[in-house]
């Protein structure tokens, strides 16, 4: 099987999830979307109000943030993946619980083994945390401390390049932040340039 049939195969078995009790509530489920060989993996935290009205990540007020910042550094949104940790909605965009996470993450997993990142991009404190936990660096209690660097790590026996971010939901809240995660996207152009990742 090539690798956008195996994805779809884990975008299928997401479909038909009832480990955790999200699927009850959710009219999409959202698996992820993009270029299966990415260099660059997004993760965000969990679907919201239209990512799970359309099925797809990001295609909200988010978004359309987040399309400017990957355009901003010359990274079109389909030479990237992006996905979230929790693949179904929370009610009223709460915080996934812990439970949910656990249940989920194994899909997440899977993703990063058959994309092979060489990025991995987390958007937000909650997918930052089990990213940092799977790789040994403890858990997240926030973002602003372990953003704006670059973490060499070990994910799931794959090397890679850790650059924890705020979530752009997060800018629209606060615009104070705007200028900071607009500062990780510098960063994370700067360090594919540095590996001759574009050009």
């Amino acid at each position: 099987m090539s690798k956008a049939e195996l994805m779809e195969e884990v975008a299928s078995e997401v479909r038909a999830c009832v480990k955790c009790d999200l699927w009850k509530s959710r009219r999409n489920t959202v698996s992820g979307e993009g270029d299966v060989n990415a260099t660059v993996l997004f993760v965000g935290e969990a679907p919201g109000y239209w990512e799970d009205l359309k099925g797809r990540p990001f295609v909200g007020a988010a978004g359309k943030l987040l399309d400017s910042l990957l355009s901003g550094i010359g990274l079109p949104r389909s030479e990237v993946f992006i996905t979230n940790v929790v693949k179904c909605r929370p009610p009223e965009n709460r915080d996934p619980r812990p439970v949910e996470v656990e249940t989920c993450t194994p899909y997440l997993n899977r993703q990063v083994e058959l994309i092979r990142p060489k990025f991995v991009a987390t958007l937000g404190r909650h997918s930052a945390d089990y990213v940092f936990s799977k790789v040994g660096l403890g858990g997240v209690e926030s973002i602003t401390r372990v953003r704006g660097r670059v973490y060499r790590v070990s994910l799931l026996s794959l090397p890679i390049h850790l650059v924890p971010m705020y979530h752009p939901a997060a800018v629209l809240h606060n615009p104070k932040y705007r200028d900071e995660l607009e500062r990780d996207f510098e960063l994370l152009k700067t360090e594919l340039k540095k590996h001759g990742c574009i050009g």
